[in-house]
């Protein structure tokens, strides 16, 4: 291969709201968009999408499939938990050359470039992540059951939880509170459609809870609150100091700036670029690899 730059590359980021493919001609960037690809979750729904993603990217710039699955390829992916799924993920995708991680590496390059720093990630789901010196480190990501905390299908849990807590009296109401009962036709539609939701499914609650909490609600900002007290224990234990560049990223990120300490206020900056544009960069890294 030639100078990584100007070689063709893969690039998938994928997670549990949607997975997004791109490829890198050697002069600009083609990208297609399909459904959630996490594959702790949905090994299977997760490699569908993948491959139906080659197959629109593949038309989008008029070659065959087969021919982007020869070029080097970085996947990023939720649910990459360590060797065993990355091994399986592996034999199912049709790459020759490629490179696995989970969704982490890619969201921290994207966001903060070159630069050392932090950041919080929250989407769907959640995690930390810090590069240092060169050094990256992680924390969170989980998943819904043991973790993702300040991410969106823990928000939208939390607002449920809060609204029950109302109907006990153990918390006062609010109009959070009161839409979530209407939305959900009282306290037994929450707990019916809290039995067979999915991660997606309750983070689709969290623009409503981050809306009202901007907009003064006490319930919404107490949840706001708790998520931002989670960020702001995790980072430090990652290497955030005070000075430190920290990027809140994915959906709902942004939303937690206002509850953070104001040291960490000050330190909040803004992302370079976006996961995907992360994982194309360590696409382009794994190729000059390759060519070397």
């Amino acid at each position: 291969m030639t100078e990584s730059l100007h070689t063709r590359v893969m690039a998938i980021d994928g997670g549990g709201t949607r997975c997004r493919l791109a490829l890198w001609t050697g002069r600009d960037v083609v990208s297609v968009e399909t459904g959630s690809a996490n594959v702790s979750t949905d090994f299977d729904g997760g490699v569908c999408q993948i491959i139906e993603g080659v197959g629109a990217l593949a038309a989008k710039v008029g070659e065959s499939a087969e021919a982007l699955s020869a070029l080097p390829a970085f996947v990023g992916l939720a649910g990459v938990t360590g060797p065993e799924i990355a091994e399986r993920l592996r034999q199912a995708l049709p790459f020759a050359h490629l490179r696995i991680e989970d969704d982490r590496p890619a969201a921290l390059r994207g966001a903060l470039g070159d630069r050392d720093g932090v950041i919080a990630h929250c989407g769907t789901g959640s995690f930390f992540g810090s590069r240092i010196a060169g050094t990256m480190r992680f924390s969170g990501g989980w998943g819904s059951v043991l973790g993702d905390e300040a991410s969106a299908q823990w928000i939208g849990r939390a607002a449920l939880k809060a609204t029950l807590r109302a109907v006990d009296g153990r918390l006062n109401p609010s109009g959070l509170s009161r839409t979530l009962l209407d939305r959900f036709d009282g306290a037994a539609g929450i707990v019916r459609f809290a039995g067979s939701a999915d991660p997606k499914d309750f983070g689709a609650l969290a623009p409503l809870v981050t809306a009202q909490a901007a907009a003064g609600d006490a319930l919404g900002r107490r949840i706001m609150a708790d998520g931002a007290s989670d960020i702001a224990q995790s980072l430090p234990a990652i290497g955030w100091a005070p000075g430190l560049t920290i990027c809140l990223t994915g959906g709902i990120g942004p939303h937690f700036e206002p509850y953070l300490p104001a040291a960490m206020q000050a330190c909040v900056s803004a992302s370079v670029d976006e996961p995907l544009a992360g994982a194309l960069s360590l696409a382009r890294d794994f190729a000059r690899e390759a060519a070397q």
